[in-house]
């Protein structure tokens, strides 16, 4: 008995010896899948942000792509802005030439040919999208008119455009040159008691 009395308890040390074994194995799987569980959340929040960042990526790509096509549009419109300014003053000058010259036979001739080519060369601006302005007879508009003087006019309405000095372009809708107009004002009233 003595022996079994020895075997017993090195047979119960090493079962106590397993059993902590075990418990201590089961904590290191239980803190391994807890562990992978946090890094598995981790990688998925990653994941998410990245997704988000390639997101806003494509947006402020998107974004600088309709920037770039908006810019290159109004390039070709206005492009060409400065040139048709320039023009302007060959335009005006053609009509001065025409309003200036004498109703005379023999000049006639040449006034035609001023006619034809100041009309060939508005054509031309049209093509373009440069063209005139010329509101004589309607309400006077600040943002296209320029009024250099004001005159009273009784049988017109105030603020309508009289006189035309000198024609206003717009290109594409923007004002290249604004009208230089003469523009009415209303009468005076009249004190009726005095």
């Amino acid at each position: 008995m003595s022996d079994q009395e020895n075997i017993t308890p090195e047979v119960e040390s090493e079962a106590v010896d397993a059993q902590s074994t075990e418990s201590e194995q089961a904590q290191a799987e239980s803190a391994a899948e807890q562990g992978s569980d946090d890094q598995l959340a981790a990688l998925q929040a990653e994941v998410a942000s990245l997704k988000e960042d390639v997101l806003r990526a494509q947006a402020e790509t998107q974004n600088v792509r309709r920037r770039a096509e908006a810019d290159v549009e109004k390039a070709h419109k206005f492009g060409t802005e400065k040139f048709a300014r320039e023009l302007l003053n060959v335009v005006d000058n053609l009509e001065r030439a025409m309003a200036m010259s004498p109703e005379d036979e023999v000049v006639k001739p040449f006034l035609e040919g001023i006619e034809m080519t100041q009309k060939s060369f508005i054509d031309t601006l049209a093509k373009f999208k440069v063209e005139q302005v010329n509101p004589e007879g309607h309400p006077f508009d600040p943002e296209l008119h320029q009024a250099i003087s004001m005159v009273e006019a009784p049988d017109a309405e105030p603020n309508t455009v009289l006189n035309v000095v000198q024609k206003g372009y717009t290109n594409h809708g923007r004002l290249l040159r604004p009208a230089m107009v003469v523009v009415s004002k209303a009468a005076p009233s009249v004190d009726e008691k005095a």
